[in-house]
């Protein structure tokens, strides 16, 4: 017989019976499939791993506890012949033939009627890919056609169920790679992207031609007079109809003013969704090494954003009190005013040998760290020549990940 390509088609197993012959690892993983699929599932087997009894004991599927017999076939809509014997799943692939049946080998497919493709499904989705009876190249296919669906970097925007309203969506620390899933697919599917200058720049690259790009750094200076035209815009954006993405970096409700805009929606009776960041003071430490917590060492963290000095009469920080605390206290926005912050811990009795690392640029290509104390900080900052932006650890965390230098 010559060698046709396969025809493909989808198979609506809901209700109907499908026989699967052999109960070893091979059958394990095509059973699941077949159920969520809403088949009748039968296993013909003597024996059956346990993943598969627990099934038929749990009632989904049914156990024919013996050899294969071809009247097993008898009704079948669908057979897998799935045994470690070549001369049975011959028998079963014989007995489909006889009966109009559709069979899956899993020893010998260019015997069989039927070829398992390798699925995915996203969003209503199902993708199904055959690569020439080669199992490791259809799956790497699929996995790259699923991530695309699930990052919209393929299929059109214009076809998904698509919501005017505003997506909150955190880009994480820097790196595009440690984006979410679920933000990258906003992104793609958004009408208008509002990002300011912390947001991963490079997706911005990757957004369709007609999405609109608001850039909010360009917006009037003032923090209270930026926030709010930023609130306007996302508000008025939406209600025209659109579907709209605040983008912004690390995570939207870690000192992002993310629920402002929350609020500001809210008020306007715009829908407004949330999809978290990975949050800056936990994830670059990560990356640079560096744990905010350690068995015996610091059971908590404290952030703190460090925008305000010491002394600010806008500033809610009671530093004192943060002096006293035994963990390791995580500093955001705090290169300017890092000496003062320092000095303050002194004074509340912190230890001028605390160690200190200033993690510059995290997550980026230009990532690099800063070892300090307490009482070194403001020399080394002005040493190295730190500028913004940078995450700030104090506490002897440092000194697990670096015990050489301390």
């Amino acid at each position: 017989m010559a060698d046709f390509p396969p025809y493909p088609s989808g198979l609506r197993l809901a209700g109907r019976r499908v026989v699967v012959v052999g109960g070893g690892h091979v059958a394990q993983r095509r059973v699941p499939a077949l159920i969520a699929a809403g088949a009748i599932v039968e296993v013909v087997s003597p024996q059956v791993t346990p993943a598969l009894e627990g099934l038929a004991g749990a009632g989904e599927i049914a156990w024919t506890r013996r050899p294969f017999e071809p009247t097993d076939l008898d009704g079948a809509w669908y057979a897998i012949a799935a045994t470690d014997s070549s001369q049975v799943n011959q028998d079963v692939s014989e007995a489909a033939e006889e009966r109009r049946v559709f069979c899956v080998r899993s020893d010998d497919a260019p015997a069989a009627t039927a070829w398992t493709p390798a699925v995915g499904r996203h969003a209503g989705v199902t993708v199904a890919v055959l690569g020439n009876r080669d199992p490791r190249r259809s799956a790497a296919v699929r996995d790259e056609i699923v991530e695309g669906l699930r990052e919209g970097t393929i299929a059109s925007r214009h076809h998904r169920d698509r919501v005017a309203g505003v997506t909150l969506v955190g880009g994480g620390p820097g790196d595009p790679e440690l984006m979410s899933v679920a933000g990258r697919r906003a992104l793609m599917e958004a009408d208008v992207v509002v990002a300011d200058r912390l947001a991963p720049r490079e997706l911005l690259s990757e957004l369709p031609a007609d999405v609109e790009l608001i850039d909010v750094a360009k917006l009037p200076r003032g923090r209270s007079a930026q926030q709010e035209e930023i609130n306007r815009v996302i508000v008025e954006q939406a209600l025209a109809g659109r579907s709209v993405v605040r983008f912004k970096g690390g995570d939207n409700f870690v000192f992002g003013r993310g629920y402002e805009e929350v609020l500001a929606c809210r008020e306007a009776g715009v829908p407004v969704t949330v999809v978290p960041g990975l949050t800056s003071p936990v994830a670059v430490p990560a990356v640079a090494g560096i744990p905010v917590t350690h068995r015996g060492v610091a059971h908590e963290f404290t952030v703190i954003s460090g925008h305000l000095p010491p002394g600010h009469p806008e500033s809610l920080t009671n530093w004192a009190a943060v002096a006293g605390l035994a963990g390791t206290l995580v500093l955001m926005m705090a290169v300017e005013n890092a000496p003062a912050i320092a000095a303050a811990l002194l004074d509340g009795g912190r230890l001028a040998e605390t160690p200190v690392a200033v993690v510059c640029d995290g997550t980026m290509p230009t990532q690099r760290t800063v070892l300090a104390t307490l009482g070194t900080l403001a020399d080394r900052l002005a040493e190295e020549s730190v500028r913004p932006p940078a995450i700030i650890v104090v506490g002897e965390v440092v000194r697990v990940a670096h015990p050489d230098a301390y």
